[in-house]
């Protein structure tokens, strides 16, 4: 593989799989490399609604093949490995990686976020072992057994509706007096016989020595479990409370937003000439994958234009 590009996607999600799609159809010599399976978190989502051209929704795991398998077909090439580190080099952004480095005039930043972790005893201990991260891929060993959703947002609520398919019982807890997810997910659950939604809980502990048997949660002022703590059983704990933005590789030469991800204007460029931000990991993303496919078309045509600099003002 030739290590200098026109264009070079960092992350392969569907924002970057779509940058890279489009870059090539630009006929840009395109670079997507990542340091993880190419999908992201998309991979682990039973479907995803509101997505332009699927009415009944889609699987993530069946949308990014296609968008990988596209962006293939229209030229982008690929690599995976470890990112070390971004700098300038002689009119060009030169990728360090494990396996290599690679140069291109534009880079296109769109390495995602990471789930948050609850950091309560007994979470790392049990990693796979009942906590878990993704219910489409669990939830058919857990028949008939009930389980635990953390979170109030779109994630946890989506994702109770597809444990819910195979568990006795889903009991959703999360911090906040109501959930902060679209209406149609609230509605969905509120009307599941098999789902129970308790506001104002928290889990201060995973129970369990060799699986997860249990959760120790506090009840907040407002409901929940009272203002106590008590047990709950439980098979399994899966963790949806928020995502941390993958911005490391931007850190120390952009300034982020208070939340930790990269400031981009209208057109997804960054502080620093010849770089793009793109999907989750930029500021201001809207968290849903038609956004982020669409800022991915939007950074690849940004890049396309700063290529040609008649058409790029300074």
């Amino acid at each position: 593989m030739n290590s200098e590009f026109d264009v070079i996607v960092v992350g392969g999600g569907i924002a970057g799989l779509t940058a890279g799609l489009v870059s090539a159809r630009l006929g840009r010599r395109t670079l997507i490399h990542t340091s993880e399976l190419l999908g992201g978190h998309l991979l682990s989502i039973e479907k995803i609604e509101g997505y332009p051209g699927h009415p009944d929704g889609i699987a993530g795991y069946e949308l990014c093949p296609l968008a990988q398998g596209q962006a293939a077909d229209a030229g982008a090439e690929f690599a995976m490995s470890r990112v070390e580190a971004l700098s300038p080099e002689g009119g060009m952004w030169r990728l360090v990686t494990a396996r290599g480095n690679y140069a291109a005039r534009a880079v296109i930043v769109a390495t995602g976020t990471e789930l948050k972790e609850l950091g309560v005893p007994g979470e790392m201990l049990l990693r796979g072992k009942g906590v878990s991260h993704c219910a489409s891929c669990d939830a058919p060993l857990l028949s008939g057994k009930p389980v635990v959703a953390v979170g109030g947002g779109d994630s946890a609520l989506q994702e109770a509706l597809t444990l819910a398919e195979h568990a006795s019982k889903v009991t959703v807890l999360h911090r906040g007096e109501r959930s902060t997810a679209q209406q149609s997910f609230r509605e969905r659950v509120a009307a599941h016989p098999r789902i129970e939604l308790r506001p104002s809980t928290e889990v201060v502990e995973i129970l369990g020595k060799d699986a997860v048997d249990g959760v120790r949660v506090r009840g907040l002022s407002g409901g929940g479990a009272g203002n106590g703590t008590g047990d709950l059983e439980t098979a399994a704990v899966f963790v949806y409370i928020g995502l941390r933005p993958s911005s490391a590789l931007l850190t120390d030469r952009v300034s982020l937003d208070s939340t930790g991800r990269i400031p981009v204007d209208a057109q997804m460029r960054t502080q620093l000439r010849g770089i793009f931000g793109a999907g989750t990991v930029r500021s201001g993303a809207a968290g849903r994958a038609v956004a982020a496919a669409g800022d991915g078309t939007a950074a690849a045509i940004a890049a396309d234009r700063f290529l040609d600099d008649s058409a790029w003002p300074d």
